[in-house]
């Protein structure tokens, strides 16, 4: 078995999010489209022969036992190996934390496919989707690996066979904004009927015509500097922009890499987190 592994887990954007009702568990049925972007996490993965498990992280914004979801991943799969085994993790978090990215999501679902390997456990996509559903919403997704149409909870999943390479400028002010908080305060009295939305996109301005977020109005309404970042980057040119997730970070969309770039020198000086990446 492999020894150690160095691994790369990507950030995702939500192109759309419709919150469609409540459910009796408390949780919410949603609709999302969801794409990996190349903004990535990093992951060193080491198996050592003294049994146990332990993380380490290079932001101290992040616990490093049983609070980590690397940690919970990593327990969840060694649980399930008859060898006398450790696992030493070491993460470096190149993706804002609390951020509507889904960073610490990859981080589990690649410590999930990595282990996996690493491991000789064999456990298929199916069974690796199960695990990571018992870890967060968003998991699945991230081990599916492809742009996907998400219903129920974020489980239910169906790959969009065709999306346009994008480029994105990211704009996060620094905040974090916690994604319970988001949802308690979001109002929803009334089931929603989803509208369709196409399942083939072939340009920026066809993902553009179906950009929605219906957690937006709630952590605007707290953080409105979303809202002056959103109108700095249609005035810098952005062809579409909004927020991802439960946010704060805001993602603008352009057709390549040098006009993504030169919006961000529009928006000049600032102490906020900046990153132009393609999708994936």
């Amino acid at each position: 078995m492999n020894r150690s592994l160095h691994l790369k887990a990507p950030a995702k954007v939500n192109f759309r999010l419709d919150v469609l009702r409540r459910r009796a568990d408390g949780y919410h049925d949603l609709r999302m489209l969801m794409q990996r972007i190349d903004l990535c996490d990093e992951l060193e993965i080491s198996l050592l022969d003294t049994p146990g498990l332990s993380v380490s992280c290079d932001s101290s914004d992040l616990p490093v036992d049983e609070g980590n979801i690397v940690w919970r991943a990593a327990a969840a799969m060694l649980s399930r190996t008859p060898e006398r085994v450790g696992i030493s993790i070491r993460l470096t978090k190149k993706i804002p934390i609390a951020a509507g990215l889904g960073g610490g999501s990859s981080d589990a679902a690649t410590t999930l496919m990595g282990l996996n390997s690493m491991l000789g456990l064999n456990l298929d996509e199916a069974e690796l989707m199960r695990i990571g559903l018992e870890l967060g919403a968003d998991v699945p997704f991230f081990i599916f690996g492809r742009p996907a149409i998400a219903t129920g909870i974020g489980e239910k999943l169906t790959a969009l066979e065709v999306m346009p390479p994008l480029w994105l400028l990211l704009v996060n002010p620094r905040i974090h904004v916690s994604t319970a908080w988001v949802y308690q305060n979001l109002g929803l009295t009334t089931d929603k009927v989803a509208d369709k939305i196409p399942v083939l996109y072939k340009s920026a301005d066809d993902l553009c015509a179906i950009l929605s977020n219906d957690l937006e109005e709630v952590t605007q309404k707290k953080f409105p500097v979303i809202r002056e970042i959103k109108e700095q980057l249609m005035a810098a040119g952005a062809r579409g922009a909004l927020m991802s997730g439960s946010g704060p970070t805001v993602f603008a969309l352009f057709n390549d890499e040098n006009s993504a770039r030169a919006a961000a020198e529009r928006l000049g000086a600032t102490e906020w987190f900046t990153a132009v990446v393609p999708t994936i």
